[in-house]
């Protein structure tokens, strides 16, 4: 059972500050729903190729309703069925799911899709890729490999003072959908300042979820004194989201999974208290804080809204209909964001 949070005065008003939009993303959702469904149509159970999301939360709550996840579709009998999670995965994968005779269900997220087929076309004439990204996340893993030979991955602006080309009048740069935006356009700027010839891709590669919780959280850290963003430690957005707080004002900052990991003592001498959450966290955890919240006294709750977000996308192919064919009433993920 969770330890109430104490009462202890402090001097001013108590208040929290919950930034918004906060919370699940359209491509979280959808992937979650993708499992859901799945489940539904199948039966348990259903493979996974990787955490679905990263929250442990979500993979926790799957798992109960039948869900196995797994590392490699290796590891997936013969003949069933397996879910690719957002991030995305290589044609490899694909190619090692169809030997096997699996029958798979690709709930990558189709802004995660789009770096992917950019990173074919550069490929394609022949440019070499930069890839900002951290090497070993599965979103990298899957976006270089559609290009193997032209992929270098930048892992930080440092990086970007010594990595070498072949050509510099054919470079390009691409980037993981899940970075802080600022430190990214810094990796960026280092780049140029090296190899002035090189060319951005078409559109922005970093989501609208990212950039919308890191812009709510700047507003809402420069006047907290603490802020706690709930989300689980391989979600790199979530990560991000605590670096974000510090930098822009916050004078602490704090990534727990659920309400009973906040502790006393980041409270001591704190009048006002920020809360978000990454892309892939259900919003129930954040109640959940909110509520540890008011247990000290933190009750007066004042929400700082920076987008509205309406974005939904269509579910895979094989989930869009009913087993009789007709069209799934669930046929979109997505869901306007808090």
């Amino acid at each position: 059972m969770r330890t109430r949070l104490e009462n202890r005065p402090v001097d001013g008003l108590k208040r929290v500050l919950l930034a918004a939009p906060r919370g699940y993303c359209a491509g979280v959702d959808r992937a979650v729903v993708a499992v859901e469904k799945a489940l539904e149509r199948y039966g348990a159970p259903v493979y996974v190729r990787k955490q679905i999301v990263h929250n442990i939360h979500v993979v926790t709550e799957l798992e109960a309703k039948g869900a196995i996840f797994v590392d490699e579709v290796d590891e997936v009998p013969e003949g069933a069925h397996v879910v690719f999670s957002a991030h995305g995965v290589s044609p490899a994968v694909v190619n090692a799911a169809s030997d096997r005779g699996l029958h798979a269900i690709d709930a990558t997220c189709p802004l995660v899709t789009k770096v992917h087929r950019e990173a074919v076309r550069f490929a394609r004439d022949d440019y070499e890729i930069l890839l900002i990204g951290h090497d070993g996340h599965e979103e990298v893993e899957g976006t270089a490999g559609e290009a193997p030979d032209h992929v270098t991955i930048v892992n930080s602006p440092e990086e970007a003072d010594t990595v070498q080309v072949k050509d510099p009048s054919k470079v390009v740069w691409l980037s993981q959908t899940t970075l802080s935006v600022d430190e990214t356009m810094e990796t960026v700027n280092r780049l140029r300042t090296r190899f002035p010839e090189l060319h951005n891709p078409p559109s922005d590669d970093i989501c609208y979820a990212t950039q919308n919780r890191q812009v709510a959280i700047k507003k809402v850290a420069k006047d907290a004194d603490l802020v706690i963003v709930v989300g689980s430690a391989n979600s790199s957005n979530s990560v991000r989201l605590v670096e974000v707080a510090l930098e822009y004002g916050a004078k602490a900052a704090y990534r727990v999974d659920y309400a009973d990991e906040v502790q006393q003592s980041w409270l001591d001498g704190v009048r006002t208290v920020g809360v978000t959450s990454g892309a892939s966290v259900p919003e129930v955890l954040v109640q959940e804080v909110l509520e540890a919240l008011g247990e000290a006294g933190y009750d007066d709750v004042e929400e700082v809204r920076t987008a509205e977000e309406d974005l939904m996308f269509s579910l895979p192919k094989e989930l869009r209909q009913d087993s009789a064919g007709k069209r799934d009433e669930r046929a979109l993920g997505g869901r306007t964001s808090r």
